[in-house]
């Protein structure tokens, strides 16, 4: 399954050269922890201060059990806490929710 997903930076390009700096060496807690979830692939892409996430899954992965499990990670809840430093929710998106799920409109 493919999934994409969009969250913001807050608009200051230090604060964003410092975000992209911490993607150079994500932990790898971190990367186990996606890949342990059902990740088998994930891009982030910038634009501006917009992010956006391209995810390739199993079928088997769920975003409900995927926040479970980083709710019990200690290092995967220290690395959301360092990066919400640098993120900021997009004007729609629920209430403590960051990556908000985009909805596909058009194949070729």
């Amino acid at each position: 399954m493919r999934y994409c997903l969009a969250l913001d930076l807050k608009d200051d390009s230090g604060i964003i050269a410092e975000y992209e700096k911490w993607h150079e060496k994500v932990w790898p807690e971190i990367k186990a922890s996606i890949v342990d979830s059902g990740i088998t692939e994930m891009e982030i892409y910038r634009t501006g201060n917009r992010l956006f996430m391209i995810m390739e899954t199993l079928e088997t992965f769920n975003f409900e059990d995927k926040a479970l499990r980083d709710r019990n990670n200690p290092k995967v809840v220290e690395w959301e806490q360092l990066m919400w430093k640098y993120q900021k929710a997009l004007p729609w998106a629920k209430d403590g929710e960051k990556w908000v799920l985009m909805k596909h409109i058009f194949t070729l």
